[in-house]
């Protein structure tokens, strides 16, 4: 039986203050509502010494708190035989991530973790109350099931004292909907580090109440379980909570505190300085040049903005961006440097990665017991509103490819399996990088030969940005003296002898912590940036239509010009530029810079063999003039085959080049692309046919 004494100071506290809200949960009880929840500084004012206790006696406190709830006065056709109390907001100084607690000091001890659902459960019954009815006699014994990892059974029958055999009458048992959750430390705490984790387990009307990569307070009661089994324990405790209230947060960057004096420094930095060229003088400043990819990242980090329409379609403002090329160029550097900066952001390599590891899936693992099926959210789900940094990007799988290139164009990602019906948010930004087909680039070749990415996935990157390891004596001379200058200089802060005139300035301009709070103020704190003036937006229509008429309006046989893609791209930078200077209007010189850099990646990445710009480069992997040479070499294969065996190879290059004045050693590679397209294969050593000969 409860104790009396805190019984009715329980129920005179609900009385006093939640009396409105239990008269609403008496309408919705048990179809609609099933909880009643109290906040923790209510009752500290009522009675700090019972908000005391529910801390360290939790279970009591709750069972105590429902049996008021019961015997509150209440008309006599309404009860709340199954309703729970549910005590949420605690104090900062009850509250915790993973890992930065100690589980020994805290076990049995009720505490809110705050992180994010890295996965999920689907929802399945636990038995809560077992009917077991003796097979001998008949007689039904009652026996409730507390604990969710062992299954209680009666000792003895009551009717024939016999112990059995059992068996379990499902319809007289009681079952309730549980899930188990894992939460993590947030991206924007982690930091690109390894997230610590705590599993969580719900039940009833907190099932399906959070999804994989929702942020979340979650309340519950902590406790140690042993591993290992009955036969073997092992000398290890892993902690888990049992919720008991779970709270969806927002996703913006609460967890980043800025200072009074730090927001006024972030103002005036925007105000005062350039603010441009200070943020590529801080972004891996031990990496020399690159000024517009730093620029280009320092966009992406702050990001456009979102567009809803009132039909409910979206533009995503997020701009993605690849980095392709040879190792030993800073791609590394440049994305750890992203990673370390960005309030929000996950990294995953794409070699081995599965579609839960980068966007989402329904999985089976150790985590769901009894071969359960678990909803696991992927680095763009975790990174939502920050950036998901992508390493080797070449080496995904196909089906992963395709998820992913969905997840960056809709920027939300479907679940559809075993009863998983669920559609988690993938506002993320993502930083890829790449090496092309050989490890590095081949002078042999041209270059969008060696890229192994799909066109669809290549064609969701608004900048393209290739690196090349090429050697140029002045370059090098300026890069190595700045390699070894930098080392020194960081010796030598360590020292006395570190002199400011003459030691390379490895600084960054704006300090980490702060330019990291620049990056999170200006993308929750600035206002949508909209055109300054019709001028501005018809300029940028005039200068894209300049740029898609580049090739010619009227020539059949120019390349395929720029896409209306590449618009939509200049007008997020543009965005991230003025939010950038965390201007509300995007003027003239936002539009100029966001050009720039659509301009650079374009020289490097949108130019055909012929010089000219050539959106089918991008769009499909493969430029006008090497689908010219597709067909004509493909053609002369058909014309030219035996009718068994294939057209040698040293044949099909004269006649490549005498005919169409197509290079021998562009013919082969031309062969290879037909082979890889499907399109032709080898009939026999060194000899080729053509499918539809």
């Amino acid at each position: 039986m409860a104790d009396p004494e805190p019984v009715e100071k329980l129920r005179e506290f609900l009385s006093r203050y939640y009396a409105d809200e239990i008269a609403e949960l008496a309408q919705q009880y048990p179809q609609d509502r099933r909880s009643l929840f109290i906040d923790y500084g209510d009752l500290y004012i009522f009675d700090n010494a019972l908000a005391d206790d529910w801390m360290t006696e939790p279970e009591q406190l709750q069972a105590f708190a429902e049996q008021a709830l019961r015997s509150y006065d209440l008309p006599a056709d309404i009860g709340f035989a199954h309703a729970h109390v549910r005590l949420v907001n605690l104090d900062q100084g009850q509250t915790y991530y993973p890992g930065t607690f100690s589980p020994q000091d805290r076990a049995g001890e009720y505490l809110a973790i705050e992180g994010q659902v890295a996965k999920a459960t689907e929802s399945y019954a636990k038995m809560i109350e077992a009917t077991f009815e003796c097979e001998r006699c008949g007689t039904q014994t009652t026996v409730p099931q507390a604990d969710e990892d062992s299954f209680q059974e009666p000792h003895e029958c009551a009717g024939c004292e016999r112990q059995g055999p059992f068996s379990i009458n499902i319809d007289r048992s009681e079952f309730v909907d549980a899930q188990k959750l894992r939460v993590e430390e947030p991206p924007e705490v982690v930091q690109g580090g390894s997230a610590s984790y705590i599993d969580v387990y719900v039940e009833d009307d907190l099932v399906a109440e959070a999804t994989p990569g929702d942020k979340v307070t979650v309340y519950g009661t902590l406790h140690l379980q042993q591993e290992g089994n009955n036969r073997q324990k092992k000398n290890k405790f892993t902690p888990y909570l049992t919720g008991e209230g779970i709270e969806l947060r927002d996703t913006e960057f609460e967890d980043i505190d800025i200072t009074p004096d730090e927001r006024e420094e972030i103002e005036r930095l925007a105000a005062e300085t350039d603010i441009y060229q200070q943020a590529i003088d801080s972004i891996a400043p031990g990496v020399h040049g690159y000024e517009d990819q730093k620029l280009a990242l320092f966009f992406q980090l702050v990001g456009g903005v979102r567009a809803t329409y009132p039909d409910g379609t979206t533009d995503r403002g997020d701009t993605h961006i690849l980095m392709i090329g040879d190792p030993g160029t800073a791609k590394s550097t440049l994305m750890d440097a992203v990673e370390e900066l960005a309030p929000r952001s996950v990294s995953v390599s794409g070699e081995g990665a599965s579609k839960s590891g980068i966007t989402a899936a329904a999985v089976r693992d150790d985590f769901g017991d009894n071969g359960e099926w678990t909803l696991e959210a992927g680095a763009l789900v975790q990174a939502n509103n920050g950036v998901a940094c992508v390493d080797e990007l070449d080496k995904v799988a196909d089906d992963v490819a395709e998820s992913m290139h969905r997840a960056m164009a809709q920027q939300r990602i479907p679940v559809n399996k075993a009863g998983i019906n669920t559609t988690l948010p993938a506002e993320t930004a993502v930083l890829a990088a790449a090496n092309p087909e050989y490890g590095r680039w081949s002078h042999d070749m041209d270059y969008h030969q060696q890229i192994t990415l799909s066109a669809t996935l290549l064609s969701r990157f608004g900048l393209i940005w290739k690196f090349e390891d090429r050697p140029d004596e002045e370059d090098d001379r300026t890069i190595g003296d700045h390699i070894l200058a930098s080392k020194e200089t960081a010796k030598r802060i360590t020292r006395t002898d570190f002199d400011e005139q003459t030691d390379t300035d490895i600084e960054p301009a704006i300090d980490h912590d702060l330019f990291r709070k620049y990056i999170a103020y200006a993308k929750s704190e600035v206002p949508d940036p909209v055109m300054a003036s019709q001028e501005v937006r018809e300029k940028m229509v005039s200068n894209f239509v300049a740029l898609r008429g580049a090739n010619g309006y009227n020539d059949a046989d120019a390349a395929v010009p720029v896409t209306f893609r590449k618009l939509e791209d200049v007008h997020r930078l543009a965005e991230a530029a003025a939010r950038a200077e965390l201007s509300e209007t995007i003027e003239p010189r936002h539009v100029k810079r966001a050009q720039e850099l659509i301009g650079a990646s374009i020289r490097e990445f949108g130019m055909n063999e012929d010089d000219e710009f050539d959106a089918d480069i991008v769009e499909t992997g493969t430029s006008k003039p090497q689908e010219q040479r597709i067909r004509e070499v493909k053609e002369l294969i058909n014309e030219n085959q035996p009718s068994q065996g294939g057209l040698p190879i040293g044949k099909l290059t004269t006649i490549a080049e005498d005919e169409y004045g197509i290079d021998e050693s562009v013919a082969e590679q031309t062969v290879e692309q037909l082979k890889k397209k499907g399109e032709a294969y080898e009939a026999s050593s060194s000899a080729y046919r053509v499918f539809n000969g």
